[in-house]
């Protein structure tokens, strides 16, 4: 927070998002000029390794690691200047140095160009190029456009050029091509006077306009390369759902193909989705540098976003439909593992009733023998207590108590036992029946 402020405390990021919009402000560009731009792959590259080849630089052995932190860096180095950004994917170097008073118009000029940066610099940048650009910056009227344009394509030789008008007040003519050297090459006429902040902003949008529309086609080749793996998904899937219709066929060969299957296709997801959705970012912010550009036409060619858009849309397109199809087939599996996991319920639930009516059926079964039993137990117990009478009566009987038959007695006891046994065996079932 700052002294003597009267607002509450700051918060931890207002700072950083507030320089947001100052961030990678573009160079001022001094006309005549030639920026040569060199944009690489940073991935496994360091912010020390970068710093350690900044320091090789004339006059920057002293450079602090920390004016790295930015991501942005602008260097004077001499005769040239440099510029340094670090994004997510790639680093970007635009070194920008006056154009040779004796510099001729020709293919060859640009190709032999004297670079105030040493060439074995230049060669050592770490990381792996994916854009190299030569521009050219010229201030010559525009009133007579046709002239204009003959003077831009001369730095091309014979080679087809594009050209287009920006805002009315500058040329740009390219030719898309890669050089032997490594660079392609872009020439722009500005009229006289063009300051330059406005020559800086040229530039910029120029070069972020080439390097996105190639980190946009980086999408290209892993769509191509899926093409195979997703027809064959396809048709494997299909075979599945077929199968999921036969009622004889294995829930457990089923679940295997259906697994197998979508390891596939996650793993493909894994490995491409960030490129495919990275490719999508990078066709936004091209179109959007197309917009800055206010392209106008020039007579008997086409301009930069014709060219460009007519090639670039169906590679967009491509990369657009795979990424769809990819997670249609990640929708049709989830869809085909519920039918799946439906046909198993249903198929244990119907395994659950078998087993449930065959333990009804032991049930009741139980229930019968346990009746027999029962049975047998009641004329057992009546068999031991008569007995026991028999045995009293007999007693009796000796001592000349009993006027009958010991027998006789026997015989009659042997209802009224056996209704006593009975009563008493249902009391006891009915106090267990009443405690559970």
């Amino acid at each position: 927070m700052h002294e003597d402020s009267l607002l509450p405390p700051d918060d931890a990021l207002r700072l950083a998002l507030h320089n947001e919009v100052h961030a990678r402000p573009p160079a001022r560009v001094r006309l005549p000029a030639v920026i040569v731009y060199v944009a690489v792959l940073n991935t496994g590259i360091t912010r020390a390794d970068e710093h350690a080849h900044l320091r090789r630089l004339p006059g920057q052995q002293e450079l602090a690691e920390a004016a790295l932190n930015a991501n942005f860096l602008r260097l004077r180095c001499g005769e040239f200047s440099l510029k340094w950004e670090r994004h997510a994917e790639f680093t970007r170097y635009s070194v920008v140095q006056p154009l040779p008073a004796d510099a001729e118009p020709s293919a060859q000029t640009l190709d032999n160009l004297a670079l105030r940066i040493a060439a074995d610099w230049l060669g050592g940048i770490p990381g792996r190029t994916f854009a190299a650009i030569k521009l050219v910056m010229l201030e010559r009227p525009l009133t007579f456009a046709a002239g204009a344009l003959a003077e831009a394509q001369a730095w091309f030789g014979a080679h087809a050029t594009v050209a287009s008008t920006m805002g009315g007040h500058s040329l740009v003519v390219t030719d898309f091509c890669l050089r032997a050297t490594g660079f392609e090459h872009i020439v722009v006429l500005a009229e006289p006077g063009t300051p330059e902040t406005r020559a800086g902003r040229i530039c910029q949008r120029l070069l972020e306009l080439e390097t996105y529309r190639l980190m946009a086609l980086r999408g290209l080749p892993a769509a191509k390369s899926l093409g195979t793996t997703l027809a064959d998904v396809e048709a494997t899937l299909a075979d599945i759902t077929a199968r999921l219709e036969q009622r004889g066929a294995s829930e457990a060969e089923l679940l295997d193909d259906l697994i197998s299957t979508a390891a596939r296709i996650e793993h493909a997801t894994a490995e491409h989705q960030y490129r495919f959705a990275a490719t999508q970012a990078y066709q936004a912010i091209v179109e959007q540098r197309l917009e800055e550009l206010h392209e106008g036409k020039v007579a008997g060619t086409q301009t930069l976003g014709e060219f460009m858009q007519r090639r670039l849309s169906p590679a967009i397109a491509t990369v657009n439909a795979t990424a769809q199809r990819l997670a249609g087939l990640s929708q049709r599996i989830s869809r085909a593992s519920a039918l799946l996991r439906t046909r198993v319920d249903i198929a244990t639930e119907a395994q659950n009733q078998q087993l449930l009516a065959q333990l009804g059926e032991g049930q009741r079964t139980q229930l019968r023998m346990q009746a027999t039993v029962e049975g047998l137990s009641l004329a057992a117990i009546t068999y031991y207590v008569v007995s026991l009478l028999l045995y009293g009566a007999k007693a009796l009987k000796a001592e000349g108590w009993l006027p009958f038959s010991p027998e006789l007695a026997a015989g009659v006891a042997i209802p009224i036992v056996l209704l006593v046994v009975w009563q008493t065996t249902r009391r006891i079932h009915r106090r267990i029946f009443n405690h559970h």
